[in-house]
């Protein structure tokens, strides 16, 4: 069960990367140029919203059955798991950055919502977005995605 989900999880990743960056760019060359807000900006950072929230359901499950994740099992202390690069990606830092991304494009998203005008609108989104897209960029395990 867990390399299934593992599966879903890596390749939904994909998805997620490209999603959050077309809306991250479409953030910053709408808010640069001054374009009008239109119905298809709405649509892009609802999407990003919508498979961030996915991948982060699907990444809480992962953390409770990977193996990497050693939290629970009573094998490893804190001191272990922050001293060895791995178990300190699976464990703190690629959980807790994504999570955070994860906000980011939350606060963004119900921020941009509130104003009336595109130009603040975009600004919203340009900064959430491009925050938690430097964020996610940061801590995806870049050496499990070209093995």
């Amino acid at each position: 069960m867990y390399e299934a989900i593992q599966i879903v999880h890596s390749y939904w990743a994909y998805l997620v990367l490209l999603i959050v960056t077309l809306a991250t760019i479409n953030a910053l060359i709408g808010f640069f140029t001054k374009r009008e807000y239109a119905p298809k900006d709405f649509r892009v950072s609802l999407f990003a919203l919508i498979v961030s929230h996915i991948q982060l359901l699907i990444g809480i499950v992962i953390f409770f059955l990977s193996p990497l994740v050693v939290w629970f099992s009573g094998t490893h202390g804190m001191g272990e798991i922050m001293k060895d690069s791995t178990l300190r990606l699976y464990n703190v830092e690629h959980p807790l950055t994504m999570i955070l991304m994860i906000t980011f494009i939350t606060v963004g998203y119900s921020k941009h919502k509130k104003k009336l005008t595109s130009t603040p609108k975009f600004k919203m989104l340009a900064i959430f977005y491009t925050l938690a897209w430097i964020l996610m960029l940061s801590r995806i395990p870049w050496a499990q995605w070209f093995d």
